[in-house]
């Protein structure tokens, strides 16, 4: 098991991004030294400005494509929290490269430095729902027939297996994360962005990706990061494996009725795209997605929000940032 975070030498890759800079906040709180390596592709600075002039804070702006960015990054780091990746599920089906160069390279070249200096005593990892492909719900993680139907939850599967792999024969530790969709201030994409932007754009009319009745798991960040930080400090196998996601669903209506009321819109029409394969938003989309947080709930944690919550939350943040 992990000692407390106070005083632990931490890398945060993607530490700059939505996720990311929300766990750095929260690492600092703790009392941890923390080290960000960020290339800026997604992440902001402004995101991590806050920290500016924290001698217990460090950002190196570099890419885990190049071996020597990690090389400096890591360090004397105890632990790494790997959240760098391309985050858009949807930019897969037009630019798979990306996603293998993003995602998969990435981690190889994170692992083979983590190999190589034997320094890191815990990697996490912040895998996806999208792992599971179209599986029963709630999904628990020892759900056996993995098949992701879009390439970004393909990538995330092979960085879990490169992990579990380097975790077993190296002598690190690995906890990965299975998140269910993640809402909070800092987003840059995902449906909640999306709608925002479009009711901005035309506040008498929203467009809505597919037939609306895709449902799914909604997780506020806040509740994310502290899953994050339970799981690493109460799990102790060799690879731990953990769904961080919420005990409820709602559909994109839904969501879309939320965004509305939060924006104090009235007379919005909602237009359906009706979608492709079935009603899916795009190709890729799972269309019904919950995780069994069971696991995760016995370690102590449990979600202050519920979807619906999360979302009104979410929405919140956005529109006052």
């Amino acid at each position: 098991m992990l000692p407390r975070l106070n005083g632990n030498r931490v890398l945060v890759t993607g530490g700059a991004g939505f996720i990311g800079s929300h766990l750095v906040d929260a690492l600092v709180s703790h009392g941890a030294e923390v080290t960000i390596l960020d290339n800026l592709s997604s992440g902001k600075i402004d995101n991590i400005s806050h920290h500016e002039g924290n001698p217990s804070v460090k950002f190196i702006k570099g890419d885990l494509l190049n071996p020597q960015d990690i090389e400096l990054a890591v360090n004397d780091c105890e632990i790494v929290f790997h959240l760098a990746a391309n985050p858009d599920v949807r930019a897969g089906s037009s630019n798979p490269q990306s996603h293998f160069n993003q995602n998969v390279m990435a981690t190889y070249n994170l692992l083979e430095v983590l190999r190589k200096k034997g320094n890191v005593e815990v990697l996490a990892f912040t895998s996806s729902s999208t792992v599971y492909g179209e599986a029963p719900t709630p999904t628990p993680e020892d759900y056996g027939e993995l098949k992701p139907i879009s390439v970004y939850g393909a990538t995330k599967l092979a960085c879990e297996a490169l992990i579990s792999a380097y975790a077993h024969s190296y002598g690190f530790r690995a906890v990965i994360y299975r998140l269910a969709n993640i809402v909070g201030s800092r987003s840059t994409h995902g449906v909640i962005i999306d709608f925002i932007k479009k009711l901005s754009e035309n506040p008498s009319e929203l467009e809505i990706l597919g037939d609306g009745t895709q449902k799914k798991s909604y997780l506020h960040v806040s509740d994310c990061i502290d899953a994050m930080l339970l799981a690493i400090e109460k799990t102790s196998n060799q690879v731990d494996i953990l769904n961080i996601g919420s005990e409820d669903q709602v559909d994109v209506m839904t969501i879309a009725r939320l965004v509305v009321e939060e924006m104090g819109l009235k007379n919005v029409e909602f237009k359906l795209t009706g979608g492709v394969d079935g009603g899916r938003g795009w190709i890729g989309d799972v269309k019904n997605m919950l995780l069994n947080i069971s696991k995760l709930k016995r370690l102590g944690w449990k979600p202050r929000y519920n979807s619906a919550e999360a979302i009104r939350q979410a929405v919140k943040e956005i529109l006052t940032s």
